[in-house]
């Protein structure tokens, strides 16, 4: 019964946090961060508490890689702070590897939630010259350009639903996903 809590604890509790944070995204898109820091902070000391430094060391490397993937975006103006301290958080829970299946499966689903909207908004043109702006920001590395266009500008128009993709609103699918892909429901029986 103790390997049954070992597995499934953080994932309940990684589950838990984001459906929470998921609620928030869609209604405030938001992420608080009374959300956020204690789901790092809890993940950290939970996996030094059971596994050690082993686990603390997989805790942080989940942790670091969640952080590591959102920044570049969140440095570029294109999603909020909430996200990225969010999927560092579902890392501190999971560890390495399941983090990162929990974002491609995450990411996936970001992307077809996209490709709707642009579909349904009729905004293909629009679309595309705006991933091409993004494109040069990355390659800029530079956010100081076209601030109208970004997550903080977009959230406060009419249009919002139509617009902003709600990130953390997508993670608890990539958790689902981690529980699917990675079969640990054989492992745990």
């Amino acid at each position: 019964m103790e390997g049954v809590m070992g597995i499934w604890l953080p994932i309940v509790v990684a589950f838990a946090a984001a459906s929470v944070a998921a609620v928030t995204d869609v209604i405030e898109f938001r992420v608080r961060n009374i959300l956020t820091i204690p789901l790092i902070i809890t993940g950290l000391v939970y996996h030094a508490a059971v596994g050690g430094w082993g686990g603390l060391l997989t805790s942080f490397q989940g942790m670091l890689f969640g952080f590591a993937m959102l920044i570049v975006p969140w440095l570029l103006g294109l999603m909020g702070g909430g996200d990225v301290k969010l999927l560092a958080g579902v890392g501190a829970w999971l560890g390495m590897p399941a983090v990162l299946l929990a974002f491609l499966v995450t990411s996936a689903a970001t992307g077809i939630y996209a490709a709707i909207l642009i579909a349904y908004r009729g905004k293909i043109r629009e679309s595309l010259f705006t991933m091409k702006a993004t494109c040069y920001r990355l390659v800029a590395l530079g956010a100081h350009f076209g601030k109208e266009d970004l997550v903080e500008g977009l959230i406060t128009g009419t249009d919002r639903r139509l617009r902003v993709i709600p990130f953390g609103a997508m993670v608890p699918l990539g958790i689902i996903g981690v529980v699917m892909w990675v079969g640990w429901l054989k492992e745990a029986f």
